[in-house]
């Protein structure tokens, strides 16, 4: 599993967009007792948070120290410096998996084999992730050519899984089918330009060139930005969600 955001986790929390309601009561619709659930890639616990309302122990799971340490605190969530693939958990521990926007970072098969020996027979996995935001053009056309050009060789080859739509990846699981979801959103220039400053082809791009392609980009966005204050974005929802049978 990589870790490209540890630098960045006050970043990351303030302007990564949240996965909106309706996904969860959708996804914890199917599963039967709560008992206990495992984030895993938990970043600063947005997910975490969420599960922590519906189930009685939460344990959530990252590389990063920076991440977790900005993570949000509460009684029945348990905070733990873990990879994906090797974790201390018990067997068939979890009633449900959750991975969000971090799934294409793990090595698959040794993951998969950890949450098929945690997760509970007829427990569930939920892989969430989430696409390139789109918007009305000509921002659209800039956003387009910052992200396939300016620091499109800057991603790491396992963004192609997130580009794919998540239908590439192996998903060693019996699927279940999942209504289509995307996440709108209304920002500020500010809030745009802190998301994408959150990228990691951004980082690695800077780290290179040791300069930022963030302040070109506001100048064209600035430009293009129409008089009112703020703007529609939305990005298509990534999720597959699967069932553990064990014989």
């Amino acid at each position: 599993m990589k870790d490209n955001f540890s630098q960045y986790a006050s970043q990351y929390a303030k302007f990564r967009p949240h996965y909106p309601p309706e996904v969860f009561a959708h996804i914890l619709s199917l599963v039967g007792e709560k008992n206990a659930a495992w984030d895993c890639g938990t970043g600063n616990g947005q997910v975490a948070n969420v599960l922590s309302v519906h189930f009685k122990n939460v344990f959530a799971t990252d590389i990063s120290a920076q991440q977790l340490q900005h993570a949000i605190q509460l009684p029945n969530i348990e905070y733990s410096l873990q990879p994906a693939e090797k974790t201390n958990f018990d067997d068939a521990q979890f009633n449900l998996v959750t991975a969000a926007q971090a799934v294409h970072w793990f090595r698959f098969h040794e993951f998969y084999t950890e949450v098929k020996r945690t997760l509970k027979s007829g427990g569930l996995i939920a892989i969430i992730g989430y696409g390139l935001l789109q918007t009305a053009q000509p921002i659209q056309q800039l956003i387009d050519h910052f992200y396939h050009k300016v620091v499109g060789p800057y991603w790491d080859a396992e963004r192609r899984y997130i580009d794919e739509r998540y239908q590439t990846m192996p998903f060693p699981f019996q699927e279940i089918p999942m209504p289509d979801f995307q996440m709108d959103y209304i920002w500020t220039q500010e809030q745009l330009l802190g998301y994408i400053n959150t990228w990691s082809a951004v980082k690695q791009y800077e780290k290179r060139h040791g300069t930022s392609p963030i302040e070109a980009l506001s100048q064209e966005i600035n430009r293009l930005w129409e008089d009112n204050r703020v703007q529609t974005f939305s990005f298509p929802l990534l999720l597959r969600v699967g069932l553990n049978k064990k014989n």
